[in-house]
């Protein structure tokens, strides 16, 4: 499995402790920065995750910053980028199971260490279910 990560300054220490612990776990992880907790602008980091899971270079991408809204938003613009704001494990399955989430975005600031792992490893584990969720992720992007 590959992963690509990135945060803005905000989301940095709980995308380190991400990387580090899917790093130890033997995932591939592909760390596209930010690299301090040096103020930066999330929409960078977002736009660069997104590009590598539109090309297919990695299989799911995981966003941090401090809220997890603006990373969302904007990792949404991308065409068949399906970004979740995950808060907790349910959530992050049923972003997963019913939405084919492909980045999981998680809020640094109002989500704790053990929770952020837990969303990690069950959007991870979570597969798509298909059927009439299907059609409904058919009619997200609009042409």
């Amino acid at each position: 499995m590959k992963i690509v990560i990135g945060s803005d300054h905000a989301g940095y220490e709980l995308k380190e402790l991400v990387k580090n612990y899917l790093t130890n776990k033997g995932i591939s992880v592909n760390d596209l920065g930010c690299n301090s907790q040096e103020r930066c602008d999330y929409p960078d980091f977002a736009h660069a995750v997104a590009n590598v899971i539109e090309n297919k270079e990695a299989d799911f991408g995981i966003l941090v910053c401090g809220s997890g809204n603006g990373i969302t938003m904007t990792a949404n613009k991308h065409k068949d980028i399906r970004a979740a704001l995950c808060w907790n494990a349910e959530v992050a399955a049923l972003a997963r199971e019913h939405g084919d989430a492909n980045i999981l975005s998680l809020p640094a600031r109002f989500i704790v260490d053990k929770t952020a792992i837990d969303c990690v490893e069950t959007f991870l584990s979570s597969t798509f279910e298909g059927g009439r969720h299907s059609e409904r992720i058919s009619k997200i992007n609009k042409e």
